[in-house]
């Protein structure tokens, strides 16, 4: 069950709305974006980093949408709030902000796999139902947390997902018993990840984890450490930023729902 507002131009070539989605444990704020003209189109869930849906964010799914794809961007901490859940600066430090990751932990915590893999299933079935859309399987492209729901939603829903992309995410391949790499021998859809070098929330032996679990699982995949690029690197309103690896990151990402999709 949705309700949106009117639809209003993002740029000339796409157009976004907010939207709420209801689920059995409450709303979600949330925005699609689509492309101005034509349709329908193959659909995107874009899943956020843990600093949440906010300008930037928006950004990146109006630069999905002009490529042809409509974008559902939704608030997967919604239990804990409406975005932004904090109060965030224009540039995100969080050397100098540590405070902030501290006041959003506590919803990251609330998300457990079993909450978001519920509301995972909601967004598929939005999308699918959505007149814009072309009601076939979805891509999906997840930011640090959301590269990890991108894989879990992979392995919950084989049979709705045909593309899902990961970047710099972070603990991906834990030894603990529900780790998202353990669902490899459910997953149908082709998978890419670019990992940021050097990250401490995916070091070197969950990056090799990961891959020998999806080699196993005969799962199609490829992944790749971006050299020098830190944890958050697409994200260019953080210290984090690199424009040439999110330059590479667009490639992949496109390149992988062109040819899925």
């Amino acid at each position: 069950m949705t309700s949106s507002s009117a639809t209003t131009p993002a740029t000339p070539s796409v157009r976004t709305a907010p939207t709420e989605i209801v689920t059995p444990d409450g709303t979600v704020d949330a925005y699609v974006f689509h492309p101005a003209e034509g349709g329908p189109y193959p659909a995107v869930l874009l899943y956020m980093d843990a600093f949440g849906v906010r300008p930037h964010l928006k950004g990146m799914a109006e630069r999905l949408a002009a490529a042809g794809y409509v974008v559902l961007l939704p608030n997967v901490m919604y239990r804990s709030g409406r975005a932004p859940l904090v109060e965030l600066p224009d540039f995100i430090n969080p050397r100098e902000r540590p405070e902030i990751i501290e006041q959003i932990r506590p919803a990251m915590r609330g998300l457990t796999p079993e909450a978001a893999m519920r509301d995972a299933g909601v967004y598929l079935d939005w999308l699918a139902a959505s007149p814009l859309t072309n009601g076939g399987p979805v891509g999906i492209t997840g930011y640090c947390m959301g590269a990890a729901l991108a894989l879990r939603t992979a392995g919950a829903y084989p049979e709705r997902v045909a593309a899902a992309a990961g970047f710099h995410g972070a603990h991906l391949a834990t030894d603990a018993p529900d780790s998202p790499h353990l669902l490899a021998d459910r997953i149908t859809a082709e998978l890419y990840f670019g990992h940021a070098d050097n990250d401490p929330t995916n070091p070197a032996e969950q990056i090799d984890r990961l891959d020998k679990s999806l080699t196993a699982a005969g799962v199609r995949h490829r992944g790749e450490v971006y050299a020098g690029a830190h944890h958050g690197f697409t994200q260019a309103d953080t210290a984090m930023h690199s424009p040439e690896a999110t330059e590479r990151h667009w490639t992949a990402l496109l390149e992988l729902l062109a040819r899925t999709l």
